[in-house]
């Protein structure tokens, strides 16, 4: 009796481990996804790819994630080597949209399909579907965020001294981002509620190319320098928290923040975390909150979908016109996040610990 439960028990052990590498191999056969990210100076951007990796492994998928650091002939280079090993389907968030055509041209010849995410690829007609946010909503809630706070913190105040900031013009996303907020701010110009005192509005002359903080902090220096010697800035429309950060210390560099000169009202978008804290201090009035686990979610159901033969879920066919076609997409809401809110946005759901933040 021992012996027949010790043979039963070792012919049990040998069939499970003789399963193991079987078992693995059906864990990790349905392809290799090949993605490509601009950069790891964005938590934003790392935060994505682990999220990508995570979601694409546990659905069964190998992956090849690259960075390419906001080098575009890096970013190519990753990109045909993705082709050469056969990925069967690329994911790329795109330094610059309008440079991919002819890579994506040899995707095509060799059967791999593509999704755009977070960053329309412009200029291909080999760009399948486009995964991403509602980006002219970012802009408006971006714009709505800074009117309540200039209400809130100024509201004796008429006009407010208000100062634009775009993303990178490389970046499809720049226009939506600052079309949405200049369908909030440009009626309130026309009215004389807003004033910008330097003058400089359109996306050609408020760009920050690269979304480079460090070129946003010099050039609120020069706003600051030859436009607000007697008066005092009330706001600040900024697109991106990384932006967001060098306004601040730009501002207060010249003594915002401290005495009889308030903090302006400034925004931003990706909920990092040291924008968060940011807002926390008084520093920074809002950011906008965009799931990156949701838009994995959506993109490894892309993915799947397109290799089954079968049509993904998308929810837009007219705004992502990228000059050949209008790309399919699927848009995700975007959330406001300020002082009020932000633990029950960014905490109850479980995007951050709270100790990352206080």
């Amino acid at each position: 009796m021992n012996f027949t439960r010790r043979a039963l028990g070792a012919t049990a052990l040998a069939l499970t481990l003789a399963a193991l590498p079987f078992a693995g191999a059906m864990a990790q056969d349905k392809g290799l996804v090949g993605i490509a990210m601009p950069t790891k100076s964005s938590a934003r951007w790392i935060d994505d790819g682990n999220n990508m990796v995570k979601q694409f492994q546990e659905a069964g998928y190998e992956t090849d994630l690259q960075y390419a650091e906001d080098d575009i002939p890096n970013q190519l280079a990753q990109i045909e080597n993705m082709i050469t090993k056969g990925v069967n389907v690329l994911v790329i968030a795109a330094i610059d949209g309008t440079t991919l055509t002819s890579a994506l041209a040899n995707a095509a010849a060799a059967d791999i399909k593509v999704v755009a995410y977070d960053r329309l690829i412009r200029d291909s007609g080999d760009v399948d579907y486009y995964a991403t946010f509602d980006n002219f909503k970012v802009g408006v809630q971006q714009a709505n965020t800074l009117v309540e706070g200039l209400k809130e913190r100024f509201p004796d105040v008429k006009p407010w001294n208000v100062e634009l900031f775009g993303g990178s013009p490389d970046d499809n996303n720049a226009y939506f981002f600052y079309n949405g907020a200049m369908s909030v701010l440009q009626p309130m110009i026309d009215s004389g509620d807003i004033a910008i005192p330097s003058g400089q509005m359109g996306m050609d002359t408020v760009g920050t190319l690269r979304w480079d903080g460090s070129v946003a902090q010099a050039r609120m220096d020069n706003l600051l320098s030859a436009n607000y010697t007697d008066a005092k800035v009330h706001g600040v429309l900024s697109p991106y928290d990384g932006l967001s950060i060098g306004i601040i210390s730009s501002l207060t560099g010249v003594g915002y923040g401290s005495g009889d000169m308030p903090m302006p009202i400034i925004t931003g978008q990706d909920a990092e975390v040291p924008s968060v804290k940011a807002i926390l201090r008084g520093d920074q009035y809002s950011t906008i909150f965009k799931d990156t686990r949701e838009l994995a979610r959506v993109t490894v159901g892309m993915v799947d979908a397109l290799l089954e033969g079968s049509e993904p879920e998308i929810n837009d066919t007219e705004t992502y016109d990228n000059g050949v076609k209008v790309v399919p997409s699927y848009l995700l809401e975007p959330l406001p996040v300020t002082a009020a809110n932000w633990e029950e946005r960014l905490v109850d759901s479980g995007y951050y610990e709270k100790s990352q933040i206080e």
